[in-house]
């Protein structure tokens, strides 16, 4: 495969404007991933829509955001990312227009579809024109730039998108990423450089419709098995799907090698391998405890949306931070270094929040491991970012990137079913010794969760302040036996990155050549 780079090298002026151009994008594409949760209860009044439908409204564009990032990245890379990455923007923003002005629940999936199909057209190409554009010494603090949107974009959206339904309407929630997407556009227009690749091999058209179909199947299951039971059929029909597909996916990427969408040998050296887990494992455990953070501060401290979105941004603020530090301190320590230094703050941000947090402590006591946590998922993901796409050559950049941002999905859907269930279980298990004495459908309710419980609590009679109270400390039980299982499974990735971490971050020749790679040293 042959590299078409752009016919000069963009200067420090237009590189700055490359880069605010992408890190729009990217902003526009994650705010939208968790923006609509604040809205839940207006779409199902003004739809007329139950719960599952309102679910399925949020999670489609992420479904469809996370099946199609791998073939899309591999067609960017060969059709031309800059023309990729305009005309994700179109479909986006037209289809973010659609769902603001929508009348229904099936045009506002419909919508919801389409722009998760221009999400996958975009979210690969931002990093791949930084990857692709950016010379060698400048490339790691792009990337950095990059990595802090990814992390703390989320959380900025959804304190944004709260912001908008307090004080407007929720349909204004789509307002901000169509300004968004006209900025990006505008500015990829005048200062994106275009770069593509001629392959001698025809597209894996059979490796890009079965990956598509591993990644749909999987990340279903994890969205839909929290609602419908892990052993409900459709759950385990999905899972099927998604496994062989999955094992078909790498049997037939063996087969195709140098003409594989994906090759999956890669995964044998250490940046490639490393740099995934590190990432899945981090957004998984991000995401599971953001979702939990959430029911504590409205339903444990009883605060708004707005106040509770807000509690989050020190965490947000943190990751961006030490996301931009992360590529000057990788410079001087080694990026392995980096990463073990990332991971440990993550496992140790974990542990405190598991020590302290407390009903009568409130938001002081996970302040601490919010930080910690947020300071060591900056440091961590930035060097594992850069180690997956320096694994792959230059001419495949938009396929390193679209694998980047499939872990970082998966990951992301794996923690919060995983560490829903685990705060679910150790609820139930918690409550069920507080329950005596009250009626029973009133317990069987209270059962359900946090919300339920105070939601029926006024229903009981003298037992309301006791159920409460009862609810809000067994939430807090069953969070700290999921959050000692986070710190655990942090703990084993901290081992493997200290061991096993990328020893080098140097970028691959754009010739095509069989590079140095990251995370491989001569005679390691």
């Amino acid at each position: 495969m042959r590299t078409h780079p752009p016919h000069q090298a963009p200067d420090a002026r237009q590189l700055r404007a490359i880069l605010v151009a992408v890190s729009l994008a990217l902003m526009a594409v994650i705010a939208s991933v968790s923006g609509l949760n604040v809205a839940q209860t207006h779409m199902a009044v003004e739809f007329g829509a139950s719960q599952t439908t309102v679910l399925w409204i949020i999670n489609i564009y992420t479904l469809a955001l996370s099946a199609l990032l791998l073939p899309l990245g591999a067609i960017g890379d060969r059709l031309g990312r800059k023309p990729m990455l305009i005309s994700g923007l179109v479909v986006f923003g037209a289809a973010s227009a659609v769902a603001g002005l929508a009348g229904s629940a099936t045009v506002m999936i419909a919508a919801r579809v389409a722009a998760g199909i221009g999400a996958a057209m975009i979210m690969p190409i931002t990093l791949a024109v930084i990857t692709s554009t950016f010379p060698e010494e400048e490339r790691g603090k792009a990337i950095g730039v990059w990595t802090a949107v990814a992390g703390g974009g989320g959380v900025l959206g959804m304190f944004l998108s709260a912001l908008l339904v307090d004080v407007a309407d929720w349909r204004g929630l789509f307002v901000l990423p169509v300004i968004l997407v006209a900025a990006a556009l505008a500015m990829t227009l005048t200062s994106v450089p275009d770069s593509r690749e001629r392959s001698a091999h025809p597209f894996d058209t059979v490796g890009a419709l079965v990956s598509t179909l591993a990644v749909t199947g999987l990340v279903f299951v994890l969205q839909e098995g929290p609602e419908r039971g892990w052993t409900d059929p459709v759950t385990l029909i999905s899972l099927a799907v998604g496994v062989i597909a999955a094992l078909a996916f790498v049997a037939w990427e063996s087969r195709r090698r140098d003409a594989a969408l994906l090759d999956v040998r890669l995964f044998r050296e250490r940046g490639l391998a490393g740099g995934s887990l590190t990432l899945l494992v981090v957004f998984g455990v991000q995401a599971g405890v953001a979702v939990v953070l959430f029911p504590f501060f409205q339903a444990v401290l009883g605060w708004s949306g707005l106040l509770s979105t807000a509690a989050m941004m020190p965490m947000a603020v943190m990751m961006m931070a030490a996301s931009g530090l992360a590529p000057r301190m990788a410079a001087k320590i080694g990026a392995r270094s980096t990463m073990t230094v990332g991971v440990a703050l993550g496992t140790l941000g974990l542990a405190l929040m598991a020590l302290f947090v407390s009903v009568e402590g409130g938001y002081p006591s996970v302040l601490a491991g919010m930080l910690a946590m947020g300071i060591g998922m900056g440091l961590s993901m930035t060097p594992a970012t850069e180690a997956i796409t320096g694994s792959l050559p230059r001419a495949e950049q938009g396929v390193a990137s679209a694998l980047n941002d499939v872990t970082r999905e998966l990951g992301t859907a794996l923690g919060v079913a995983a560490l829903g269930a685990l705060l679910a279980t150790g609820y139930r298990g918690a409550i069920d010794t507080q329950l005596d004495g009250l009626p029973t459908d009133a317990a069987d309710t209270a059962r359900e969760g946090i919300a339920h419980a105070i939601e029926v609590a006024p229903r009981t009679g003298g037992h309301a302040q006791d159920l409460i109270h009862a609810a809000q400390q067994a939430f807090v039980d069953g969070w700290q036996q999921s959050l000692w299982i986070g710190t655990a499974v942090m703990g084993v990735l901290l081992v493997h990155v200290a061991v096993r971490g990328p020893k080098d971050t140097a970028p691959v020749e754009a010739d095509g050549e069989t590079p140095q790679r990251a995370g491989v040293v001569p005679g390691a």
